[in-house]
């Protein structure tokens, strides 16, 4: 998956559509990630001894194929390239070139 923890992407389809946030949490098993803002649910959780029961609001996971990362310079949605930066391997942006 090119899209990881901690990218600032953009939703590019679906109901959230032009929400920006930053990834939470990645799921390649899945080809899913966790945008914060994003995909929001309300999850009821039953009291016990110690705790009152209450609603937490939560981020769900939506397919990484709905979401583009944003280029670093332009702050718009691009694509993601690699190139080798000596014997490293370092993500670019299509866009500008830019490292990320």
């Amino acid at each position: 998956m090119k899209i990881k923890k901690g990218d600032e992407v953009i939703v590019i389809t679906g109901k959230y559509k032009g929400a920006k946030g930053k990834v939470l949490e990645s799921r390649p098993t899945e080809s899913r990630v966790v945008v914060a803002g994003v995909n929001r649910t309300k999850r009821h959780i039953k009291p016990t001894q110690d705790k009152p029961g209450h609603i937490k609001d939560v981020e769900g996971a939506i397919h990484v194929s709905n979401v583009a990362l944003l280029d670093p310079k332009t702050k718009k949605a691009t694509r993601v390239g690699y190139k080798l930066d000596g014997a490293r391997k370092v993500r670019i942006a299509k866009k500008s070139g830019m490292e990320i």
